[in-house]
């Protein structure tokens, strides 16, 4: 069994397990370490994810590629951590292991839509049979993805889930005269290109792939930052202004008490 991992430049290196054995935890910490706000190309992050994943090594080794290709990622390693999670915080994709320790993934699912959560959930398992396939759809998943897996295949279903979650069918955001990309991660603005933080991209993906929904500042600091990461008490409030400043003022409306939003067009 092999994954595809983003460690060095150039085209992505199947490793066996016995190889990846070998890596160092030291490549690991550097791979993560070097994705805290931007990703490995300078890109900013997108949005809160939450991994499911028993192996150690294979965890981390996935959370590594996800957060070089500018994910915010919570990792957790059983079933029950990961209902405590669900429960506790607010994310825009889940990817599940279904053999897991103490909750299986597949009671994961269905506890998830039973009480009507309608988080984008990708299962990532080496269960391949058509039936396990079938099973795991039915039981919720959005999407089904077998290992071994190269990780650009992963990242591409991904960035699928979170257009389909948006109803969104092209692959670009658009509003007037603004295109976000969030593959390239990249704003233009009426054709110029503009330079946005790794908050500010990110806040503005999540209120245009919401356009028209008004979301509270707790709800941005939650989809926003991972485990771990500080958020200042104005933080989301500073971010709208710089982005008021950079893609005019109109854009993000506040409504007084309640949160922010990106009108829809007509």
């Amino acid at each position: 069994m092999f994954v595809f991992l983003p460690f060095s430049s150039g085209p992505p290196r199947p490793l066996f397990f016995g190889q990846w054995f070998r890596l160092t935890w030291l490549n690991l910490k550097c791979a993560l370490d070097s994705a805290d706000d931007v990703d490995q190309t300078g890109h900013p992050k997108i949005m809160r994810l939450l991994l499911v994943e028993d192996d150690t090594l294979l965890g981390n080794g996935i959370r590594a590629g996800l957060k070089q290709a500018g994910y915010a990622v919570d990792w957790v390693q059983d079933g029950q951590s990961a209902k405590l999670s669900l429960e506790t915080g607010d994310y825009a994709l889940v990817v599940l292991d279904l053999a897991l320790p103490k909750v299986s993934g597949m009671d994961i699912l269905k506890w998830l839509r039973v009480r009507g959560n309608r988080v984008s959930v990708l299962v990532l398992t080496a269960r391949d049979t058509v039936m396990d396939r079938v099973s795991g759809l039915d039981a919720g998943a959005d999407d089904y993805l077998i290992k071994p897996f190269d990780l650009d295949e992963l990242i591409a279903r991904l960035r699928a889930l979170s257009r389909r979650a948006g109803g969104q069918a092209s692959p670009l955001l658009q509003h007037g005269d603004l295109v976000l990309d969030p593959a390239a991660r990249q704003v233009h603005l009426a054709g110029q290109a503009v330079e946005l933080s790794a908050r500010e991209f990110a806040l503005l993906h999540e209120l245009l792939l919401h356009a028209g929904r008004v979301q509270s500042r707790e709800q941005l600091e939650e989809r926003l930052y991972g485990w771990g990461e500080e958020v200042e008490s104005n933080s989301v409030e500073v971010h709208v202004h710089h982005l008021r400043k950079k893609l005019g003022a109109q854009l993000i409306r506040t409504l007084r008490g309640v949160g922010y939003v990106i009108d829809k067009q007509p």
